[in-house]
């Protein structure tokens, strides 16, 4: 990684609008769920209760948009929906594991960090 400070927050800035896309909460997760298999859409809205509908219509049509996920129509009655990863999206599963794993190592300093954190403020307010 440069630390020619300038050039990282050029690319930074560059890159910003791609990973607004892809790397919100629910994408994360979303692009998670299909790595193991496609799934229809309320079985994705059950793993990763307590999204909403819409959140997850929302989040969907927006990973569809930008070819991380492919959408099909199943001919049954009634009509399903089954959504899998394409091999764009499946490109992003190192670095989500990768999060995920950085996620469950350091979760319990993150808390410690935020209770620290509160107990700090709530004190600074009472003066």
């Amino acid at each position: 990684m440069s630390t020619d400070i300038p050039a990282l927050l050029a690319e930074i800035n560059s890159t910003r609008p791609i990973l607004e896309q892809v790397a919100n909460k629910w994408s994360v997760l979303i692009l998670t769920v299909l790595c193991s298999e496609p799934s229809r859409f309320n079985a994705i809205k059950r793993r990763l209760d307590p999204i909403t509908h819409k959140a997850l219509t929302e989040a969907l049509r927006r990973l569809e948009r930008n070819g991380l996920v492919n959408r099909r129509v199943i001919a049954s009655s009634p009509v399903a929906v089954e959504y899998s990863i394409t091999p764009l999206g499946r490109s992003l599963q190192d670095p989500f594991v990768a999060l995920v794993s950085w996620a469950r190592q350091y979760g319990v300093a993150i808390e410690q960090a935020q209770e620290l954190y509160d107990a700090r403020r709530a004190t600074e307010e009472e003066v």
